[in-house]
């Protein structure tokens, strides 16, 4: 589902629910997000949107209308490092819906490009389902947070069905709750940021939360011995290029965590750790050092590891 793998576990299921059922109601749930917020579906709801060039105000469904309005909410609370509209600058650079490029683009276009971008070129309405863009040619993206809601709408499905031991994942994006088949809270790895092989850089011990990591070494290209990342800052429309490798965030829901870890990634190390003290932020950083990579943490996050050993 939205292009990447996805895995549910749950404990013990009701005796009203077979193990096919379940999946096939996850399966249908999945393929309605993705129906309504993927940019490579045609004609999702939110690639119809992006198609539409009027300045007015637009229908939308509840379940876009939540997930902008939570992209916006991060988009404020990080003045704009987070932004679902960089939508046009992340096509440009070759990481959406059409061809990698075999060439970065040139400072005239990305600077031009930038005029099309900003959050605040989103609204929504107090009064209705409806959203509105300030210039046509705005397009949302909504790669940061979506896997990240639709983690939170499969948990939603699980309570609902009467599950209440569970760990949902899409794409490294998770949402656990209760206790896995061994009575204890559940053991959720943090991957090591390599492009070699895959390996665990830490074991997380986590219950009753939503959990999402950010990083730039699965995503990316070169071209002439430079490495371009898929996380786009939107100050200056190009791919970031600092020492924050991977970043996992700890939050009540996993759509807010990966907004989030998205928004870490565009600071940079230091800034996002100082963004993490001060809004209480349970964030862990692994850096690139030239001896390899470093680990820091946020107090909040160094509080839920005391708490969970």
């Amino acid at each position: 589902s939205m292009g990447t793998s996805y895995n549910v576990k749950a404990t013990k299921l009701p005796g009203s629910i077979t193990p096919a059922e379940l999946t096939r109601q996850i399966k249908e749930l999945l393929e309605q997000i993705n129906g309504q917020m993927s940019t490579y579906q045609k004609d999702s709801e939110l690639s119809l949107f992006n198609q539409n060039t009027s300045t007015d105000w637009i229908p939308i469904s509840s379940e876009l209308y939540k997930v902008f309005c939570e992209a916006l909410k991060i988009s404020r609370l990080s003045n704009g490092l987070f932004d679902v509209t960089v939508g046009s600058l992340v096509n440009l650079w070759g990481f959406g819906p059409m061809e990698i490029t075999s060439n970065p683009p040139s400072d005239a276009v990305v600077k031009e490009k930038l005029n099309e971008i900003g959050y605040n070129h989103l609204s929504l309405s107090l009064v209705g389902l409806f959203a509105k863009k300030a210039i046509p040619q705005l397009y949302v993206d909504l790669s940061g947070i979506a896997k990240g809601y639709g983690v939170d709408e499969v948990a939603s499905l699980l309570e609902r069905l009467g599950i209440v031991d569970y760990m949902v994942e899409i794409g490294g994006e998770i949402r656990v709750k209760g206790k896995n088949t061994q009575g204890r809270a559940w053991q959720i790895g943090v991957e090591k940021p390599t492009t070699e092989k895959r390996m665990i850089e830490r074991v997380l011990e986590i219950s009753d939360t939503g959990m999402a990591t950010s990083g730039d070494y699965r995503n990316y290209y070169e071209v002439g011995g430079v490495r371009f990342s898929h996380t786009i800052d939107p100050r200056t429309g190009r791919p970031i290029s600092h020492k924050l490798a991977s970043v996992t965030v700890l939050s009540e829901t996993s759509m807010e965590a990966d907004g989030l870890a998205t928004a870490f990634m565009v600071m940079g190390p230091e800034e996002s750790y100082k963004f993490a003290e001060k809004n209480h932020i349970p964030a862990f950083f692994i850096i690139k050092t030239d001896k390899g990579f470093g680990e820091h943490m946020s107090t909040a996050f160094a509080e839920r590891e005391k708490v969970t050993k």
